[in-house]
């Protein structure tokens, strides 16, 4: 699978993807920023720099990760749907990377997959990632090099692309969620343990929100506000409670539901979930967004001069084609555990079998998994023969959850859907982006031990 930078950059030049190339170039400081660039209008553009960075998430302790823009909560990118998006990043790391933007529908060649949709950014080497999003909604960005080293120590960031027509709310609150695995003194510990990446994943205890531990934000009394929920954490899935007052599900991996009732929600590596809250017209009052009995964040009602609101703004739906389930293809993929060593030495513990069975495949050598056809619908059925839940994450499309063996499901559209242990759910979507996409679980190590594939559509 993998391909030399020029063969590479040839392939994806000639081989569909529209007008869409490769423009990278190298750099060894920011007058890369200043490089003149085709014209579009209207477009948002943004310097996004991936650096070694120092913070502190401990009193009293300094650590050194990586961050974005030299910020351990890193930039919001901000877009609006229907209108170009155009980031140019730069690599200041000692190691190669890229960027992938979870959860945009977008070309191939924008999807930041290393050998795959393009060629690894190299140390001082710049890129162009351009796109128009067709959706609206809460995503965010991280790179797919090193990935358990590389957002384990902090390169995760928010992308929000704005409604075409503002819904009105009063607030938009985005807030990131990552574990972090450190010692006391500040330092990070191993990132991947054997015995816990053959488990659920080697967990970190010091949580943040947005880069900080237990945060407080001011919400004005009465106000409509929505909130933003990513889980950018490497393992964790959050068991989420917000207390002291009701709010409503607003959407799911950045697509609209009818909204219903939190009233709790796990919420996988990789997942996303707005919120829209009503705020009690009581200054003073503390809201508390939890996980399990660990308070994540505070919402502090502040007094507001304006009459209440009395009913949540609602989301307009995204443009995704509706499955044909009557004239789906249905296919079949398992998630097993598994205990072998690829021809380097290196641990295989997962293993995602579909269509095609296959022995287990390192992350940077991932098994292709089922070729489909361009826009005919699929049904994949997905089952976790596995006692850890795996968020299943499908790039370059949005797909409808069907039903589950083990809970009531009422349909939606996702990116991401938890299978929790033993559980079996049917997902459904319409192969309407051509490319070969990367399908994996969302936990970082089990993707990176065996639980990878691709699928191809043509």
């Amino acid at each position: 699978m993998k391909l030399s930078r020029r063969s590479l950059l040839r392939t994806v030049a000639i081989g569909g993807v529209g007008a869409l190339s490769f423009p990278f170039f190298r750099t060894l400081n920011s007058a890369a920023a200043s490089m003149p660039l085709p014209a579009l209008s209207p477009i948002t553009e943004f310097d996004l720099f991936a650096a070694p960075a120092s913070f502190q998430l401990l009193p009293g302790t300094t650590t050194h990760g990586l961050g974005f823009n030299g910020q351990i909560a890193a930039p919001v990118i901000r877009g609006k749907q229907g209108q170009p998006l155009r980031i140019r990043f730069h690599n200041r790391l000692d190691e190669p990377t890229t960027i992938h933007w979870h959860g945009v529908r977008l070309p191939l060649a924008m999807d930041g997959v290393p050998d795959v949709t393009q060629a690894p950014i190299l140390p001082g080497e710049s890129f162009i990632y351009e796109f128009t999003p067709p959706d609206a909604g809460t995503f965010w960005y991280h790179p797919h090099v090193n990935s358990i080293e590389q957002l384990g120590r902090g390169l995760v960031g928010p992308l929000v692309i704005d409604e075409a027509e503002d819904p009105g709310f009063d607030q938009d609150l985005v807030l990131l969620l990552k574990n972090w695995n450190l010692q006391s003194n500040g330092e990070f510990g191993e990132l991947s343990v054997k015995r816990y990446a053959a488990r659920q994943g080697t967990p970190g205890q010091t949580f943040s929100v947005n880069g900080q531990s237990e945060p407080e934000y001011a919400v004005h009394a009465g106000a409509a506000v929505r909130l933003r929920l990513i889980n950018a954490d490497n393992t964790w899935p959050y068991e989420l409670t917000l207390q002291g007052a009701p709010a409503q599900i607003l959407s799911k991996d950045a697509n609209p539901i009818v909204p219903e009732r939190f009233e709790g929600y796990t919420l996988g590596a990789g997942m996303r979930l707005d919120l829209g809250l009503l705020v009690p017209n009581q200054p003073g009052q503390v809201l508390e967004l939890k996980h399990k009995h660990k308070v994540l964040a505070r919402l502090i009602v502040m007094p507001s001069t304006s009459a209440p609101r009395l009913t949540l703004p609602r989301l307009p739906e995204n443009p995704i084609a509706e499955p044909d389930l009557n004239q789906a293809e249905k296919l079949f993929f398992s998630f097993e555990w598994d205990a072998i060593s690829d021809e380097q030495g290196r641990a295989l513990f997962w293993n995602l079998k579909g269509p095609k069975a296959q022995r287990p495949a390192y992350c940077t050598n991932a098994n292709l998994l089922a070729s489909l056809a361009r826009n005919k619908s699929y049904i994949f059925t997905l089952r976790n023969n596995t006692q850890y839940p795996h968020p299943i994450h499908l790039h370059g499309h949005t797909f409808k959850v069907l039903e589950s063996d083990k809970r009531p499901i009422t349909p939606y559209y996702a990116d991401t859907v938890l299978l929790e242990k033993h559980e079996q759910v049917s997902i459904a979507f319409v192969a309407d982006n051509p490319g070969r996409w990367m399908f994996h679980c969302h936990v970082i190590e089990h993707m990176a031990m065996g639980l990878v594939g691709m699928i191809e559509v043509v």
